[in-house]
């Protein structure tokens, strides 16, 4: 039995299973990466919903995980030498989930770095961007009168993807082979064009390739059940 409790988070968030993977987290786009990642790997995992809509990711138990205060963030009992690790960042955790388990990306060096490139893509560009839009089209920001910070994301995000369009000429996933770089995307365009309702106005049904690689990702059994783990209270 492995012993967590130097991890304040437990103390909020018990394990029931300490000897399996913890993850605290919330399906939102960045959240529910983590979730597919670990359906996919078949790696054995107790999720605890870290209620966002309550502000919970500011308690001091998750601070201490992860000081971002951002969900997602892990615990894993059988870390590197055997040891505890504890994780946050949604792209770092998608990136030691593959490492650990040999799956998901490829060891040959040059397609390895080219696979952490395409994840950097999304947290650098497609999470950030597709947020903004979210937030100016969907949620608080529709109600500004200046329209011209939706306009600026807007025509971010159609350049974005373009660039994933551009990408997947001749592939069925990002890299070739599904991946890593596949799981953190999925879920952000899932968003844009259904949650936020963005569809239209960034011209999404204009494109071929991207609409495609997102039936074929949500057709996936594991990433069906992913995006409702951890179930939302209630």
């Amino acid at each position: 039995m492995r012993d967590l409790s130097a991890f304040p988070i437990t103390k909020r968030w018990p394990a029931k299973h300490p000897d399996r993977l913890q993850l605290y987290s919330f399906p939102t786009p960045n959240g529910v990466k983590v979730s597919i990642a670990l359906e996919e790997l078949g790696l054995p995992y107790e999720a605890h919903a870290v209620d966002i809509g309550k502000n919970e990711s500011w308690t001091p138990e998750f601070l201490a995980l992860n000081p971002n205060g951002k969900i997602p963030a892990i615990i894993d009992p059988n870390g590197p030498d055997g040891k505890p690790l504890g994780l946050f960042e949604s792209g770092a955790i998608l990136l030691y989930l593959a490492e650990k388990t040999g799956k998901l990306m490829t060891a040959d060096p040059a397609s390895r770095y080219e696979t952490i490139q395409w994840v950097f893509f999304q947290m650098a560009a497609i999470g950030p961007m597709f947020g903004q839009v979210g937030f100016f089209y969907k949620f608080a920001g529709r109600e500004f009168e200046d329209k011209r910070p939706l306009a600026r994301y807007r025509d971010e995000s159609k350049r974005l993807l373009g660039v994933l369009e551009t990408r997947l000429d001749g592939r069925d996933w990002i890299m070739g082979d599904y991946s890593i770089a596949d799981i953190s995307m999925l879920g952000w365009v899932r968003n844009l064009v259904g949650f936020y309702g963005a569809r239209d106005i960034v011209e999404f049904d204009s494109l071929k390739r991207v609409p495609a690689w997102l039936e074929r990702g949500l057709a996936r059994p594991a990433v069906q059940r992913g995006l409702d783990i951890p179930k939302r209270p209630g």
